[in-house]
């Protein structure tokens, strides 16, 4: 295989698979924040001794609050007011960082998530505040405010989590942070910790396959790459980053495959056409001269 290529995958100027892949879409970002502001308060995050309910006083009008959120931001965000007034508590604040974060209004929903979270640890619901924390964290990476994100991040871990799949989101979302920061030891300690507390996530395995492939730890880039499709086979990303792995380790065959079948899976976004990108090129460096 031409040394060529190898060379351009390492050295493009834009990398369409950070956009794909470590910057999620916008519309990723908001539903991923608004998912998890409302599992968090609404039972949903399991743990060990079962699911966390919220109290039988808030958990009517909290329910109310989030169906007009996602009706109406404006609406959420009037019935919060009101509803914060009236002695809704850190639960007000939350259902206002979920309707802000609808509305992609990432500043008014970190502000919103954080007073909830200092709320909460005045009213001695430290686990509630750090699940508060790390949603401030999801909105501020959402507005593209890595520091600010890291900080919040590492609020949320200093409140305590209990070990498993939330405290391993936590530290995948950190890391990511963390990259975004250029701080890319502390991103594969994060990662570490990640991939040991939620090993079913598949975006924890491409993440950390990325990081180490451009890191140049190809061996560990190649392990983890596995992981990832053997968990999620039909995510465009994941094809992208494993052909991406397979041409720097000079398995031309693999790359056109997983390439290949970047494109049959989102052939419009932005992972499809990196791999459709990378196809062409190969193409082209397979050419003899002449």
């Amino acid at each position: 295989m031409p040394i060529i290529l190898p060379l351009l995958l390492m050295a493009q100027a834009y990398d369409p698979e950070i956009e794909a892949v470590m910057n999620r879409s916008r519309k990723e970002k908001k539903e991923a924040v608004a998912a998890a502001s409302a599992a968090s308060s609404m039972g949903s995050v399991p743990r060990e001794d079962g699911k966390i309910p919220v109290p039988a006083k808030f958990a009517a009008p909290f329910q109310a609050c989030l169906d007009q959120a996602m009706e109406s931001p404006d609406a959420g965000v009037a019935f919060a007011q009101k509803w914060r007034i009236d002695g809704g508590s850190f639960y007000a604040r939350h259902c206002m960082g979920f309707a802000y974060a609808r509305a992609e209004r990432w500043s008014p929903a970190i502000i919103a998530f954080e007073q909830a979270a200092e709320e909460a640890e005045r009213g001695g619901e430290m686990a509630q505040s750090a699940r508060l924390w790390a949603q401030a964290g999801n909105a501020a990476l959402a507005s593209g405010d890595a520091a600010k994100a890291r900080n919040d991040f590492d609020a949320a871990l200093a409140r305590g989590l209990p070990d498993g799949l939330e405290k391993g989101e936590v530290h995948l979302d950190r890391a990511r942070a963390l990259v975004a920061l250029g701080d890319v030891a502390a991103a594969r300690d994060s990662l570490d910790v990640a991939l040991e507390q939620a090993p079913r996530d598949p975006l924890g395995w491409l993440l950390s396959a990325t990081l180490a492939r451009r890191s140049g730890e190809l061996p560990l880039a190649q392990a983890h790459i596995a992981r990832a499709v053997q968990l999620s086979p039909d995510d465009a990303s994941v094809a992208l980053e494993e052909g991406n792995i397979a041409i720097l380790t000079n398995h031309e065959d693999v790359a056109r495959s997983a390439w290949g079948r970047a494109v049959r899976l989102a052939p419009e976004a932005a992972a499809g056409k990196a791999a459709a990108d990378n196809l062409s090129r190969l193409a082209v460096a397979g050419k003899p001269a002449g």
